[in-house]
């Protein structure tokens, strides 16, 4: 992921957070969902690997 834009928006719905990351190269958007009490840098760091396996899925970022 090193060298692309990512942009992040946690979103706080009681005791859940969704973060949702997206790459904005390839404009991939990817959500994920947590418990409130995690960390935002863990939550962040678990978006990121997500975002990132889907770009490598997608063939837009390589392996």
């Amino acid at each position: 992921m090193q060298g692309r834009e990512v942009i992040f928006e946690f979103t706080q719905f009681g005791h859940i957070v969704k973060v949702t990351a997206m790459d904005t190269k390839s404009r991939t958007e990817i959500s994920i969902q947590g418990p409130s009490s995690t960390a935002q840098s863990i939550l962040q760091t678990n978006a990121l690997k997500r975002l990132e396996y889907v770009l490598k899925k997608k063939g837009i970022i390589k392996a």
